[in-house]
């Protein structure tokens, strides 16, 4: 199997694969998928992602077509380098493979610039014309002209409020906390049409690649606010020249004011999906975000 054998018949990959008539390395995949570098017959590499077969649970339907149309969406805007999805299967996605290379900071100001063109590319409705995915945890992309923070606080923080709470990872201090942040959810300013965003934009979906580009990878992908994927970058101790991204971001689309106050409020969605996949581990971080935020508000009004 070749490349353009690929791209002719991507339903015959699962059949190869499983009479080991393509080489193939496992490789790093994250939390959830188990992924592959695949070596083809010209030479060329592929990265796939399947669900594990030691899965407790199916895979849930539409999983790895979700991402595919959300990649293809992303490269659409032609903003930021996206991998090109090669196969979209119910239980398989593959990739053509990138590179991995060396962070550097012309690297980091090119992908801000990218990032703001990406953003401005836009979206006709917050959400998607597809099924949504975080993680493993189904979101909800029915389309929704908004306003963007009745929106945020409905399909993006309470969902995952519920299951937090139900799974035990927030307790009733932690969940009260949220819920004041969304019952002031429209004193946060900062409301804005919605954008096109990568929407799980956590530094572990940036792949600098060895070409002196940052690809995205495995997005969350739907119309919604740019000022999330900002947040999102900044979690967990943030990518390599993290500065240069924002400075190179905000020359080129600058964010509304008081977007740095809004940080925590934006971090809450993903950090509450944290908390619904993997439990109090999370949750201090959950609780500071939602005293962020609301230390965020009380300045705003007293500025105002």
């Amino acid at each position: 199997m070749d490349l353009a054998y690929l791209r002719a018949h991507p339903e015959h990959l699962p059949t190869f694969l499983t009479h080991q008539r393509i080489r193939e390395t496992p490789v790093s995949g994250g939390d959830i998928c188990t992924a592959s570098r695949l070596t083809l017959d010209d030479g060329h590499s592929v990265f796939t992602k399947s669900w594990p077969e030691r899965s407790a649970r199916p895979v849930p339907e539409g999983f790895f077509t979700t991402e595919a149309a959300g990649m293809g969406w992303l490269r659409e805007a032609d903003a930021v380098p996206v991998p090109e999805v090669l196969v979209a299967l119910p239980d398989l996605l593959a990739l053509d493979w990138v590179e991995p290379g060396e962070p550097t900071p012309e690297a980091a100001e090119a992908f801000g610039r990218g990032l703001a063109r990406l953003h401005a590319s836009g979206a006709t409705a917050f959400g998607a014309e597809w099924t949504g995915f975080i993680g493993a945890l189904p979101q909800d992309n029915t389309p929704d002209p908004g306003p963007w923070p009745d929106w945020f606080a409905r399909r993006r923080l309470l969902p995952y409020l519920r299951m937090s709470v139900d799974r035990g990872a927030l307790d009733g201090a932690g969940a009260a906390l949220v819920e004041q942040v969304v019952d002031r959810i429209g004193e946060f300013g900062g409301d804005e049409p919605p954008a096109r965003v990568h929407g799980d934009l956590w530094p572990g979906n940036l792949l600098w690649g060895a070409d002196g580009r940052v690809w995205l990878v495995d997005p969350a992908a739907h119309g919604g606010h740019r000022e999330t994927d900002l947040a999102q970058l900044a979690l967990f101790g943030g990518p390599p020249h993290l500065e240069r991204i924002l400075a190179a971001y905000r020359e080129a689309r600058p964010p509304a004011d008081g977007w740095r106050e809004r940080v925590p409020l934006h971090q809450l969605h993903l950090l509450l999906v944290h908390t619904a996949l993997f439990g109090t581990a999370y949750a201090d971080a959950v609780v500071s975000a939602a005293r962020g935020a609301l230390r965020g508000v009380r300045r705003a009004t007293v500025d105002g």
